[in-house]
């Protein structure tokens, strides 16, 4: 293992860690994260969380073999199980979808009192985490979208604050596609979306051809609405 070196997805994601945090990475991929952040920009402390035994084990392996074991603790358990009240003030969760993050986080809500940052990577559906933040007094302060091996990633920060801040000239829309971004607009944004919007054109199609029903008609117009967002966006940075 290089902990030199990351993936661009999980260098993006430790960009946001402050140096100085006592982390918590849930779901920690071989604990690459914690290591790296632990050798190359001296954090003092993280935890590697793991639901499932294997990868609890190449974590724990990984943070032996890194000389590490004094740093990082490698702990097996679901979500934020694995972390004591006030342990940490930071925590990622990068490489899932974005309803198990939001999941994660709610289903822990007691172990987030003394935590001031959350670093959320989800692969799909960021959508349902920028509800979350909302619901729960989370102020999202920052974004990033980025490609990787022909994926593409978001990337959000938050910290404690006005949840509403962030959402001021189309909540609809930036709910969606993310108030930073939709901002930025650079060429990787334009790209998911535009891929969206034809996925999005495919379903409605077969819609068009099923047996029209409350849930098809439902589901059709949902789709037509978040169109009409996309269109609205893109259409901004064109203008």
């Amino acid at each position: 293992m290089n902990t030199d070196k990351l993936s661009a997805r999980l260098a993006a994601v430790s960009k946001y860690v402050p140096k100085d945090a006592r982390l918590a990475d849930i779901g920690s991929d071989h604990a690459y994260l914690p290591c790296y952040l632990a050798k190359n920009e001296g954090l003092p402390f993280a935890i590697a969380g793991e639901v499932a035994k294997g990868p609890f084990q190449s974590a724990e392996k990984n943070v032996l073999a890194e000389g590490l074991a004094g740093v990082i603790s490698v702990r097996l358990g679901d979500g934020l199980e694995v972390i004591e009240q006030g342990e940490v003030d930071c925590i990622t969760i990068a490489g899932m979808g974005g309803a198990l993050i939001a999941s994660i986080l709610d289903n822990g809500k007691d172990k987030l009192a003394s935590v001031k940052r959350l670093v959320l990577q989800p692969n799909i559906s960021a959508i349902s985490i920028r509800k979350w933040l909302i619901e729960n007094n989370w102020e999202l302060i920052g974004e990033e979208i980025l490609e990787e091996d022909g994926k593409i990633y978001e990337i959000l920060i938050s910290e404690r604050g006005d949840p509403h801040r962030p959402y001021k000239k189309n909540p609809d829309m930036e709910l969606l596609l993310g108030p930073f971004l939709v901002q930025k607009q650079d060429q990787t944004f334009k790209k998911k979306w535009t891929a969206e919007m034809k996925n999005w054109l495919r379903i409605f199609e077969a819609l068009e051809g099923a047996a029209h029903s409350s849930e098809t008609n439902n589901k059709r117009q949902e789709i037509i609405a978040k169109i009409k967002l996309v269109e609205e966006a893109l259409k901004i940075e064109d203008s």
